[in-house]
């Protein structure tokens, strides 16, 4: 019997694993979709593709452990994949489709490298951002070795400015700023809203604090420094789809050479596993790392498409 308890209206929490994992059953009548968000997110800011998603596949999204309403625990890549396991076993999503974004799309590859049996996995950008400078193609060593520096550093600023409790005028200007994302992309603000409110923890009457927790953004830090997918994307015996962006964020635009040089060197180690039929690898002319805000519809099409044909090497 599956140990779920109901959260609220739209989500339930499945207690089955040693960590509380919230997830939202959208339901549909296809095969069975397994949707991740990105570090920071949590299952409302993958929504609106689940809606897109919603007719071919039966789609289930999750707040990651350390995310929304899930709970914490530590974070490693063993784990969260056995988080995902128990919400497959609870919900009896028999080998279902794994789509993630960012984080999420890490977590899609190695599913894929974990079960073999699984009929399709999409990692959407789901690459660990820069942090070896033998990863940087084109940029002087030395340059990149300040330039990953100066990252860090302005990495370790942001998180520190987070782990501060938010001010109800803060909160109040952070909804402000979702709005302004929204209306950025052409997407409801209500959405952006939800998403931001989701991650948002009252401390005591008059603040509040966001998630992840700060242990949490530096395990997650670490685990993604030290990830090198290459091996999975060579090795992986089920079909695997990478959509990877082509552009800079507005915020990357202070470091455009550091991520120029970093999806460059990607490209380079791509190309020696590019060989493997179960791997298809997609560059998204004119998308960002922020492409689900960007084109929701091109992904959800690019997603429906590579599941729909592809059940082993062509």
């Amino acid at each position: 019997m599956a140990d779920i308890s109901r959260n609220d209206s739209s989500t339930t929490t499945i207690r089955s694993g040693p960590v509380p994992i919230a997830v939202h059953d959208h339901g549909g009548a296809g095969a069975p979709l397994l949707l991740l968000h990105g570090a920071g997110g949590n299952l409302a800011t993958t929504a609106e593709l689940a809606r897109m998603l919603r007719p071919a596949h039966r789609v289930v999204t999750v707040d990651l452990r350390g995310h929304g309403r899930s709970g914490d625990g530590p974070w490693t890549w063993d784990a969260a994949l056995d988080d995902l396991a128990s919400v497959v076993d609870e919900l009896d999503l028999h080998r279902p489709a794994v789509v993630g974004v960012s984080l999420g799309g890490m977590l899609a590859a190695l599913w894929a490298a974990r079960h073999p049996d699984c009929p399709g996995a999409v990692s959407l950008d789901g690459n660990p951002p820069p942090a070896r400078p033998d990863d940087l193609a084109g940029l002087d060593p030395d340059r990149a070795v300040a330039e990953l520096a100066r990252l860090r550093e302005t990495f370790a600023a942001m998180t520190a400015a987070m782990a501060q409790p938010l001010t109800a005028d803060q909160v109040e200007a952070a909804r402000a700023g979702q709005r302004a994302q929204a209306r950025r992309y052409g997407s409801a603000e209500e959405s952006w809203l939800e998403a931001f409110e989701r991650n948002l923890v009252p401390v005591d009457g008059s603040r509040y604090r966001l998630r992840p927790e700060p242990r949490s953004t530096e395990e997650l830090r670490v685990a993604m420094a030290t990830l090198d997918l290459i091996p999975v994307y060579r090795d992986v015996r089920s079909p695997l789809l990478l959509v990877l962006a082509t552009e800079n964020l507005p915020e990357q635009q202070a470091f455009a050479d550091l991520y120029a040089a970093h999806r460059r060197g990607l490209r380079n180690r791509l190309a020696a596993v590019a060989d493997n039929p179960w791997l298809r690898i997609v560059h998204l002319d004119g998308a960002s790392h922020a492409m689900l805000a960007e084109r929701p519809g091109k992904l959800a099409d690019l997603v429906t498409d590579f599941l729909r044909v592809r059940s082993g090497p062509s």
